[in-house]
């Protein structure tokens, strides 16, 4: 692979690459693929994130660091028990971002594995897995972390007007989110008045999470597909 034009010392500084040019074995051909073709690769490491994505027409590289809320470690392992909710922000300020992530990472029992959900790119699939689970109390721990989300997103606005639209945008979302939540809960309190405490979910609950994790695949397509770099 050709590196003229890459700028190896940055790099080789973030172990993107090693002395000898040759990418990183921890990453794969695909996510070599990708990366040159100007998709990010995500870092973690407990509490800190760091995005890794070429620019201008390869010659440059953006590096962004972000710092959770809760160790990577902590999450992993009480997402076993129960949904586990972090706040991810940019530590330096960008005019053109508010600065926050909020996500979501749920044990999926049946594969052994855990999924990482955006609240805004898999708002419609997290409200599916949350609602499924049929538990009130989860079911309001990620009611209010939605309006946490919509207070923080409105109090941005103000600070933002260059991207008010894409923050109403998101805003939106999550209203509808919270609306979605308020009928199931609606829906589950009638059933339990009624005496019948099952209720069906308009979700595929045998494919729910391979669902889940191909929308999660497509979104990413259409805006940038994330790769897992562990250092």
């Amino acid at each position: 692979m050709q590196h003229h034009n890459l700028p190896t010392e940055d790099l080789k500084t973030y172990g993107i690459i090693d002395e000898d040019l040759t990418f990183s074995k921890k990453l794969s051909a695909d996510d070599i693929q990708k990366f040159m073709s100007g998709y990010t690769i995500v870092a973690d490491n407990n509490k800190n994130r760091a995005t890794f994505q070429l620019t201008d027409n390869n010659t440059q590289l953006k590096v962004i660091f972000l710092e959770r809320d809760k160790s990577l470690s902590e999450i992993l392992r009480t997402s076993k028990e129960k949904v586990q909710y972090t706040d991810i922000k940019e530590l330096t300020k960008s005019p053109d971002k508010w600065n926050i992530e909020k996500k979501a990472f749920i044990f999926d029992k049946e594969h052994g594995k855990i999924v990482e959900f955006d609240f805004i790119k898999n708002a419609t699939s997290l409200t599916a897995i949350i609602a499924d689970k049929k538990d009130m109390q989860e079911l309001n721990r990620y009611k209010i972390e939605l309006q946490k989300l919509k207070n923080f997103l409105y109090d941005k606005i103000d600070q933002y007007p260059q991207i008010a639209k894409e923050i109403s945008n998101d805003i939106d979302i999550v209203s509808r989110e919270i609306g979605s939540v308020n009928n199931i809960s609606g829906d589950e309190k009638q059933m339990a008045k009624s005496g019948n405490s099952k209720i069906e979910l308009n979700v595929n609950d045998k494919d729910l999470y391979e669902d889940a994790n191909q929308m999660i695949e497509d979104e990413e397509q259409q805006q940038e597909e994330k790769r897992k770099f562990k250092r």
